[in-house]
């Protein structure tokens, strides 16, 4: 009989993150960190879409009482999702990244093992599979339309216009960057508490202590605060958008791999890329410590933008004391049409895995 653990690997897998196994077989281990026997039971018998305690109890030929707790217990430790809806409530399972991972985010602050085997999955099997599809989880889009030369900026490209269109938001601690800080692999000096949910998202992150609820001002404030620090604003890859990280090049494991590509430029998607007004330039070298993707060099005391590294983040643009860095809008054959949700975006990722 096949392992429980290795079962439960196999079906994380299928979600649009995946969850490769490894030589060392660490993914295991950080599965039996997370999940008891009995939970990991429950998260195999579950389907890809939400479903209440109520129809599970029905599906599962399952005592109603004890099902919803162990539920709702699962979702608090961050092993599934929880949202509700005006009567009832709804539990889902979640890939690794986003989702599990994401939601250990006050554990691996007091766990030191568990975070080492985070970052030492990442760095042996995770980061290599994150930009391996066509549908990424995340794009990189400049903090607002002021930045971009030409006109119109669609909403979802223009992470103000997003702020300002919520209804409720929340931010927590970067997953990342708290995970290298516990191990001591790296300790980039930026701001933590950036990550920034929507919706039902953020209803889950108050609901579970793993962040608090924020006023528009100062999720603004934030990524003000990210765009001076040097962070890469990225929301999740859809239209209606749940969230926006601010990403950093040494702790994050997207925009980790990203670096990784031969050409980065190819792999994300981004509707814009940056240009250099050659004669306003004066080769400060601003651009080129701010740049994540290593896209720039100095030429004779002169910016150049490297296209093939550029993903239009707009890092340059925000600090440039001479405005000569710009951001260009792509043609529009070459402009990105995100998925309308997040539902879409993992739909289409597992689909593009096989899995669906």
């Amino acid at each position: 009989m096949e392992d429980l653990y290795e079962s439960l690997r196999k079906r994380i897998d299928t979600f649009s993150s995946g969850y490769p196994a490894t030589i060392s077989g660490i993914e295991l281990k950080i599965l039996r960190q997370l999940y008891s026997e009995e939970e990991a039971r429950l998260f195999l018998d579950l389907t890809h879409f939400p479903e209440t305690p109520e129809q599970l109890s029905v599906r599962l030929a399952k005592d109603l009482e004890p099902l919803d707790k162990l539920l709702y217990d699962m979702s608090v430790k961050g092993l599934i999702f929880r949202y509700r809806s005006k009567t009832k409530t709804y539990y889902m399972p979640i890939p690794f990244v986003v989702g599990i991972m994401e939601f250990q985010v006050k554990r691996v602050e007091a766990d030191l093992e568990l975070a080492k085997n985070f970052a030492n999955y990442g760095e042996e099997a995770f980061i290599a599979t994150m930009q391996a599809l066509d549908t990424p989880h995340h794009r990189a889009i400049p903090i607002n339309r002021d930045i971009v030369d030409q006109w119109p900026i669609a909403i979802y490209d223009d992470a103000v216009a997003i702020l300002n269109a919520q209804k409720k938001i929340a931010v927590a601690p970067c997953v990342c960057r708290t995970i290298m800080k516990k191990t001591e692999r790296q300790n980039c000096g930026k701001p933590i508490e950036t990550c920034l949910m929507f919706g039902a998202a953020a209803d889950y992150y108050i609901e579970n202590g793993l962040g608090r609820e924020i006023k528009l001002e100062e999720a603004l404030a934030i990524i003000r605060q990210s765009d001076e620090a040097g962070l890469i604003l990225q929301p999740a890859n859809a239209k209606q958008a749940g969230a926006i990280c601010n990403c950093c090049g040494d702790c994050c494991g997207m925009i980790h791999s990203l670096k990784k590509q031969p050409s980065p430029a190819k792999a994300v998607k981004s509707s814009y890329y940056a240009g250099i007004k050659a004669e306003e330039c004066v080769g400060c070298g601003i651009c080129l410590d701010r740049c994540q993707m290593e896209a720039i060099k100095i030429e004779e005391d002169k910016a150049e933008i490297d296209l093939n590294r550029c993903i239009g983040c707009g890092l340059c643009v925000t600090k440039c004391p001479t405005e000569a860095a710009f951001l260009v809008k792509k043609s529009e054959e070459d402009l990105y049409n995100p998925p309308e949700n997040s539902m879409e975006m993992h739909i289409r990722m597992a689909q593009e895995r096989g899995f669906m």
